[in-house]
């Protein structure tokens, strides 16, 4: 297989130069940054949008949504106040100025400093239990409450229903628990109701305690985001802090300690240590450390506890062979510095990974894909997912497999160039997606004939499998190369991203410069001529999902790009393994699942969910409101309760990923671990006896 990796990359870099020497749009210099950002999405964008009074309204309505969204701040009143902008924001873009923005969250924060007395006095009572009061769940509230009056009234409905939601749980496991003697163990009603008011308040103090200490920069960022997702939801903005946790996403490794770290009141604390890593191999950091003071080497160490935590991972994070020294507070209250030397970090669970199934005397492969990674930062992609699948495929041929599931559920996409590369291990010589932009139409094909493997293959996808996930489902789809198993459609992002970026920066707000835009360039379409936008790909055997009654995917993203078509690629059928016996499995896979008990159970909860999917209005009666949860828990007993158990004999790691790990017991459960969910997982099993049927007894 032969694609040339570097067409797409080097066609937009191309057309991004173009792009900077073309554009005479003028902006102000009062800041440079919302400048940078709009001569960028002006010139870059595939489809750009005229800087003018529509957009103006569009940006309003989308900075509002994004601060209050469940219109918990702001009243009609508030909003009516801010019109005064409605028309004016690309004015105060092209000048460089932030009036609109900053009187927004002016006012976000002056209704916080409201609110907070308001929810202390409401929880720092028993609320009244016996009302015939309700409140009502919206999945999308339409209206902002007329004023302040009402505002505050249905924040004292909401704390109360969050509250009594909580207080409910409470009881509920209580009843449920019983010691070693098999007595129940039992707090009084008081306690309990005492600490669900309690975590209602934590809740609230913790969520406004993260939106007041967003700087400067955070405010901005989160402006220009809403103005780029005017453009595409896909359209976004990367402060130099963001695009790194992307770098770390698309290759799977990153220069530091080797730790996942969380956020706990005000503390940071360790969650998980990854294994072979430089806090693993240190040994003396542990899950469950509070981290309380970052020093560089011997320098003087800075005191993080209340700091972002995107600020103190900054801190932790560095180059390969430097010293970090973390002042740690243990579990047992003891106070430790711990010296770690920062290394690569790889993090193995982001790659490409392989199992055996056995099933009725057949042996089939399992590789499972979570995204599709790729190192630009290294020559010729440094590590990549295709060169991953192309070494997990071997492995599997070598073991015996008679066929191979590639599991792309919940893989959100990546490197176009690995999907078009990845599309051509599986083909001789021919197309794999089309690629639309200002220019026109061009196609991407596989330029050799060799054909990595022959085998039979199911793809499993789901709602969320997307962009270059739906790259190859589609082309091996279309070229009757393999049956894709999954929910009704995959995700619909049919749009490809570059980053560019932003010039200038380096200013008090803005340190590390501007950052980069993730900007949308081009469309790509399946060699048949239509596009995965909006519409996804629909597999040949439709696994019922219990989301299914309720809208999901692009669909569901304000300011998506439209479903078209174009002309199809000159492309020619792939002769299939058993092309007879395929087809067969697929009607064998149709009648089985009108069947399935497990699928009929999901079926029936997809309509129950669906039915309440746009609002649900609880009573504030406690004893009317268990009895509704009650009901609710009944209707979803029957799925909740079915246990599904593997149709397969053994679910196994490849004897060659065990070498090297046996007496490791965290590098053995690394290896081991992510299999368990197969083993309940009826999608699989589907896809197992499908190949089953095809390959042939």
């Amino acid at each position: 297989m032969r694609f040339n990796k570097w067409v797409v990359l080097t066609s937009t870099s191309m057309m991004l130069a173009l792009f900077v020497f073309c554009s005479n749009k003028k902006f102000g210099d009062n800041d440079g940054f919302l400048g940078s950002l709009m001569r960028m999405l002006s010139e870059a964008h595939y489809q750009p949008k005229a800087i003018d009074d529509q957009l103006s309204g569009e940006i309003f309505t989308n900075v509002i949504n994004n601060l209050d969204r469940d219109k918990h701040f702001f009243t009609q009143g508030d909003i009516d106040k801010l019109s005064v902008y409605k028309t004016s924001i690309d004015d105060q873009i092209q000048a460089g100025k932030f009036d609109f923005f900053d009187s927004t969250w002016t006012l976000l924060m002056k209704r916080m400093d409201q609110l907070d007395p308001m929810i202390q006095s409401s929880l720092a009572q028993p609320f009244n239990y016996q009302t015939d009061d309700s409140y009502t769940v919206y999945d999308d509230v339409v209206a902002f409450q007329p004023d302040w009056k009402t505002l505050e009234a249905d924040w004292q409905k909401w704390l109360q229903f969050q509250s009594m939601e909580r207080l409910s749980r409470k009881v509920e496991a209580q009843k449920k628990m019983k010691d070693s003697t098999g007595i129940a163990k039992q707090k009084p009603y008081d306690t309990l109701e005492l600490q669900a008011r309690n975590e209602t308040k934590k809740f609230y103090i913790d969520w406004f305690k993260r939106l007041r200490k967003m700087d400067r920069r955070d405010q901005l960022s989160m402006y220009a985001n809403a103005i780029a997702e005017i453009y595409d939801p896909h359209t976004n903005y990367f402060p130099p802090e963001d695009k790194e946790n992307f770098d770390i996403s698309m290759t799977g490794k990153l220069e530091g300690i080797g730790a996942t770290l969380t956020e706990r009141d005000g503390y940071v604390k360790v969650e998980r240590i990854v294994p072979g890593s430089a806090s693993y191999r240190q040994g003396e950091l542990k899950a469950g450390d509070l981290i309380l003071k970052v020093a560089q080497g011997s320098a003087e160490a800075v005191d993080i506890v209340d700091m972002k935590l995107d600020d103190a991972i900054q801190l932790i994070r560095g180059k390969k062979g430097t010293e970090v020294r973390l002042t740690v507070k243990k579990p047992d209250g003891s106070v430790v510095i711990i010296p770690i030397i920062r290394e690569v970090v790889v993090i193995e669970e982001s790659f490409a990974r392989s199992a055996l199934l056995k099933y009725s005397g057949k042996t089939f492969g399992l590789i499972h894909l979570p995204s599709f990674y790729a190192d630009f930062s290294q020559r010729g992609r440094g590590r990549n997912c295709t060169g991953d699948m192309k070494i997990e495929m071997d492995k599997l041929v070598k073991a015996g497999a008679n066929g191979i599931i590639i599991d792309l559920r919940n893989n959100g996409g990546g490197s176009l160039a690995d999907a078009i590369e990845m599309g051509g291990l599986f083909i001789p010589r021919g197309p794999i997606v089309q690629v639309k932009d200002m220019r026109g139409i061009e196609v991407y094909a596989d330029q050799d004939d060799d054909v990595n493997y022959k085998g039979p293959i199911v793809i499993l996808t789901n709602t969320y499998s997307a962009s270059a996930s739906e790259i190859l489902a589609a082309a091996l789809q279309d070229y009757g190369r393999a049956v894709i198993v999954g929910s009704k459609s995959t995700f619909g992002k049919g749009t490809v991203q570059t980053f560019v970026p932003l010039e200038g920066g380096m200013s008090e707000v803005f340190p590390r410069g501007y950052g980069q835009l993730k900007v949308t360039i081009q469309k790509f379409y399946r060699i048949n001529g239509g596009t995965t936008q909006l519409k996804g790909v629909e597999p040949d055997v439709v696994l019922p999902d219990v989301y299914d009654g309720i809208e999901q995917g692009e669909k569901e993203m304000d300011f998506h790009l439209a479903y078209d078509k174009i002309p199809a690629a000159d492309y020619k059928l792939f002769n299939p393994y058993k092309e007879a016996q395929r087809k067969k499995a697929i009607e064998l896979s149709h009648k089985r699942l009108q069947k399935n008990p497990y699928y009929s159970l999901v079926q029936q909860r997809a309509k129950e969910l669906a039915a309440v999917r746009t609002s649900y209005t609880y009573s504030l009666n406690m004893s009317k409101f268990e009895q509704q949860e009650a009901a609710l828990r009944l209707q979803d007993k029957p799925l909740r309760d079915y246990k599904n158990r593997s149709i397969c004999d053994t679910v196994m790691a490849l004897d060659v990923d065990m070498q090297g790990v046996k007496g490791d017991a965290i590098k053995e459960a690394q290896k081991l671990d992510w299999l368990k969910r197969y083993r309940e997982d009826a999608g699989m099993d589907e896809a197992v006896r499908i190949l089953f049927d095809w390959v042939g007894k």
